[in-house]
């Protein structure tokens, strides 16, 4: 067999399609890799506790979750960088007075108000509508969070925050009035006339986390493969010895990546794994249109 290698991985369009489905061929690629002696880790902006239990059944190794802030490693815990109390506060004070919802993410759960999910609930509806079963498939959105209430957060175990504006310049106007502190990145839902994006604290990323499990696994950099399809995953290809962007991804992200890898829905994790000797088989061909 190949050495072992560790593989970190994606879920929002890399391992799920729109937030619904998992391909077979991805269930056999991971649980294929890990029987063969190699690591398998999530590697998520989700927080753990909003982790779909179908892909949780998989089995994996460990997950990075919260885009870094979180990281276990069997049943350790090996990072657990919360926001300081006052820096969730000037997040909250800064997103309340410019008029943009957002929702919390503790490692447990989402805590967001009525008024968000419901705005979440409409965005959904409205994108399945336009886009359907697309021909080629997009960064997929996440479902609509099954959120506690905001007034219900712990401002002590806050690991990000998730926010969603109606211009199409919210991303770049936080990251203009908050990136002295925090990390911004544009996020994966596709939000109609306007923009979303993620925040966490600035050095906290999927990078920062993989680099950690790997410290404490003992491994180094060369032996790590990343995949993904959204801008949260950038710090993650420059990280692991080799980055895979999946099909799916936007241009501008495959550049930054090692290599590509097919879609989500074309076998994009198979594909990649048997590429790199995770496990035995051949590369699956998508069909003609």
């Amino acid at each position: 067999m190949t050495s072992p290698r560790i593989a970190f991985l994606d879920i929002d369009g890399t391992i799920l399609d729109h937030g619904k489905a998992i391909a077979p061929s991805t269930v056999a690629a991971i649980r294929g890799a890990r029987a063969a002696g190699h690591l398998v880790y999530l590697c998520t902006g989700r927080a753990a506790g909003a982790i779909p239990g179908e892909v949780s059944a998989i089995g994996f190794d460990g997950a990075v979750t919260n885009g870094g802030a979180y990281a276990t490693s069997g049943e350790e815990t090996v990072v657990a960088a919360t926001m300081p109390r006052e820096a969730v506060q000037r997040l909250m004070t800064y997103f309340e007075g410019s008029g943009i919802l957002f929702f919390l993410q503790t490692d447990a759960a989402v805590h967001a108000s009525p008024q968000v999910q419901d705005k979440f609930n409409a965005m959904m509806r409205r994108w399945e509508s336009d886009h359907g079963e697309p021909d080629e498939p997009q960064t997929a959105p996440q479902e609509a969070p099954r959120a506690q209430g905001l007034a219900e957060v712990d401002l002590d175990r806050v690991a990000k925050a998730v926010f969603l504006g109606e211009s199409v310049d919210t991303v770049t106007r936080a990251q203009e009035e908050l990136g002295d502190r925090f990390h911004i990145v544009p996020g994966s839902m596709p939000l109609p006339g306007g923009s979303n994006g993620e925040v966490g604290m600035r050095g906290t990323t999927k990078g920062s986390a993989i680099e950690s499990v790997l410290e404490h696994l003992g491994l180094d950099r060369a032996s790590a493969i990343g995949i993904g399809d959204s801008w949260n995953d950038v710090e993650m290809f420059q990280v692991c010895g080799t980055g895979i962007a999946m099909g799916n991804a936007a241009p501008e992200l495959k550049s930054l990546a090692d290599e590509t890898t097919t879609s989500v829905r074309e076998d994009g994790v198979w594909n990649a794994f048997v590429r790199h000797g995770l496990v035995a088989g051949e590369v699956l061909i998508p069909a003609a249109s």
